[in-house]
């Protein structure tokens, strides 16, 4: 970044050049292009894995979450180089290679006799062994580690082009993560229909067309997203998050034997005055106090790495200790939500699919809370937000976290609204099989899930982001990943626990015989994660009231950075130099 032509205040001209909504236009055309096969395949690979793959029931649910699970936790691997060793644009280029790679090999296999099985089926739980098997799984584990890395950069990425210290560039940030999420939700609405349609017709023998499709529009997706780097503000990583939290609990531990100080004024602190190369400082707060002897330079020392932290430097690490109950707290939710792209789907197999003449695919029915959510997204942002922004003189018209309490709330309502349709559903299928009740009763149970994601999934982007220390944007805020991912490897194993503990010599709640879900008790799963919900929601409400927000406590700490100076790139050994520097002047 240049220092030419520089405007007083904190910014210079070229800097404001770049940025805002015209750059990440580029990124909202990639994540509309990557999500059109990405949630396409979320919400119909169980019924590949079913009647192309010929799996059993659970292993191909299982299969799928561990899938899910996988790419949301290797978030945390873009996340962390985009802010260690490589800066977010080029890690997005180098994860999105790999996914378009993955993306390619399964429309091979799925076109290739030779590497899928053959009828009639091996009576296993899954068929894909041998070569065919290696090749599967290798394909799988590509596209969670490419699909993964590009999630842990990319939110951030955009989230970079608003400059939080200007009053407008504010309010557009917390347009952003709305707008992102409306991109998202429209890939996602073709996807789920016309990717879906094409890949499920004529008897699940066009796969490889969906997933040809899906190949291609996340490769133009990430050629826009090369397109557009001339518009980029580009963050320079910073270095390893990892080591400045690792000093701050070595000295904490190694100062364990000194008093605290009697006023937090007494921790050991760098003035930003003294150097130009130091961030803006964190104020200091009374959470985890055994942290503050971090912050104690003992008698005879001198300032130094591994032997004192600022106090910047230790609340920052609280700052990640605070967010681990809120991440902890919404995994139940996801677990939910798996269950809308697995057994809600196999739900939807076994009921009547025509609207008039026309077959809808199960898989298709997503479209109806995303299509909620492609006019409800623009209402929330232009009306909502500035209605309540009047009153909260919040940038996001509400807290963050009041935006999760909703969204955890409503997913407690969809999985009682599964439960009743499920049972409504059981109930005509054993009277007449030959006249199932409509496709379209699960609209219920996804149309108010879409409003809880659409709460939810975008509270908590913009939460990690905003409340995130300078150098672990990215890292933070695939912490919303996270949560996701904990969310399907927890369905996964409560299935398999649900199953062992209701077998009792017989079958368990969700084993179907013959896929048939008429035999299973899949009401009283729903009816489970439904009383789940609401015991989470309680927890999460305890540890929402007990977090302290950066700055300002309210959540709106936009505002006030907005009268804060640029700050410079921050390094740590000039920290200790300007210390010294003003221990000198002394």
């Amino acid at each position: 970044m240049g220092e030419e032509d520089a405007e007083p205040g904190y910014n210079t001209s070229k800097i404001k050049q770049k940025g805002g909504f015209k750059a990440t236009s580029f990124i909202y055309a990639l994540v509309a292009l990557e999500n059109m096969g990405l949630i396409a395949n979320m919400v119909s690979l169980v019924l590949y894995f079913l009647h192309k793959l010929y799996f059993h029931l659970p292993d191909a649910v299982n299969t799928l979450t561990n899938l899910m699970g996988s790419t949301f936790l290797l978030s945390v691997v873009g996340g962390f180089i985009s802010d260690t060793y490589i800066n977010r644009f080029d890690t997005c280029l180098i994860f999105g290679t790999i996914e378009v790679l993955a993306l390619a090999m399964m429309t091979y296999q799925a076109h290739t006799k030779s590497l899928l099985p053959t009828l009639p089926p091996c009576n296993k739980g899954s068929c894909m062994d041998g070569g065919m098997g290696v090749y599967f799984y290798a394909s799988l584990s590509l596209l969670a580690f490419g699909a993964g890395g590009v999630k842990g950069a990319l939110p951030a990425l955009g989230a970079d082009q608003f400059d939080r210290r200007d009053p407008k560039q504010a309010k557009g940030l917390a347009s952003y993560f709305n707008w992102l999420l409306l991109s998202a939700v429209s890939g996602a609405a073709i996807g789920v229909t016309f990717i879906v349609y094409v890949a499920t017709n004529k008897n699940n023998q066009n796969w490889w067309k969906g997933f040809l499709i899906s190949t291609l529009g996340a490769f133009v997706g990430y050629v826009f997203l090369a397109i557009g780097k001339p518009f980029y503000r580009i963050e320079i990583p910073r270095g390893s998050p990892l080591v400045r939290i690792a000093e701050v609990i070595v000295v904490a531990v190694k100062n364990r034997r000194l008093s605290h100080v009697e006023t937090p004024s007494e921790l050991y602190e760098v003035n930003e005055k003294d150097s130009e190369s130091i961030a803006a400082n964190v104020a200091h707060t009374k959470q985890f106090r055994w942290l503050d002897k971090a912050a104690i330079l003992p008698d005879n020392t001198e300032p130094a790495r591994w032997k004192v932290c600022t106090v910047t430097q230790v609340e920052e690490t609280k700052i990640l200790i605070r967010m681990l109950p809120i991440i902890g707290s919404t995994i139940i939710m996801n677990t939910c939500m798996a269950q809308l792209q697995t057994f809600s789907v196999q739900q939807g197999y076994q009921m009547n699919p025509k609207l008039g003449s026309f077959k809808v695919p199960a898989p298709s029915i997503p479209v109806i809370p995303l299509l909620f959510m492609v006019v409800l997204i623009p209402v929330y942002d232009k009306i909502f937000v500035p209605f309540a922004r009047k009153f909260t003189k919040n940038p996001s018209g509400i807290t963050q976290l009041q935006r999760v309490g909703v969204g955890l709330v409503l997913s407690a309502l969809s999985m009682s609204i599964a439960a009743v349709v499920e049972v409504k559903r059981r109930k005509q299928s054993l009277k007449n099989p030959f006249q199932p009740i409509s496709l379209f009763w699960l609209s219920f149970q996804y149309g108010i899930f879409g409003i809880a994601d659409m709460f939810t999934l975008v509270g908590l982007l913009e939460f990690f982001y905003k409340e995130a220390p300078a150098g672990m944007k990215s890292l933070s805020t695939s912490f919303t990943w996270i949560s996701l991912s904990f969310g399907y490897f927890l369905s996964s194993a409560l299935v398999d626990i649900i199953n062992s503990a209701t077998r009792g010599g017989g079958r368990g709640w969700l084993e179907a015989v013959q896929q048939n879900l008429d035999t299973t008790k899949l009401n009283l799963f729903y009816w489970f994660l439904a009383v789940l919900s609401v015991l989470n929601f309680f927890h999460y409400l305890f540890w929402a009231v007990w977090y302290k927000y950066k700055n300002d406590g309210g959540g709106g700490d936009d505002a006030a950075a907005a009268a804060l100076p640029e700050p410079a790139e921050v390094v740590e050994e000039d920290v200790f130099k300007a210390a010294a520097a003003t221990n000198g002047k002394e």
